[in-house]
């Protein structure tokens, strides 16, 4: 019964939509959720487990977001006189 009741709880506290449907807002506001939750040390064992893995994921979906933003974002370039010769990488690697 006791795992039943863990199982329940992790399954409880991982519900929600899938992360990799989740925008870069609407992954950040649940990875701050599950931050306030688990600084305020009152969420059962399991179930802090179950949440630190989906903050695991929803922490990776914003990096892989903001990569590729950042990837879009383009710098205009110019000739010696300064006019505008086309774009490069904001920061090429």
């Amino acid at each position: 019964m006791a795992e039943t009741s863990k199982t329940d709880a992790k399954t409880k506290a991982a519900a929600g939509p899938a992360v990799s449907t989740l925008s870069f807002e609407a992954a950040l506001a649940e990875l701050e959720s599950i931050v306030q939750r688990l600084e305020a040390g009152n969420v059962p064992l399991e179930e802090s487990i179950a949440i630190y893995e989906r903050g695991e994921a929803l922490k990776k979906r914003c990096e892989a977001l903001l990569g590729e933003a950042e990837a879009r974002v383009a710098t205009i370039t110019r000739d010696a006189d300064g006019r505008p010769t086309g774009t490069a990488p904001l920061d090429p690697a």
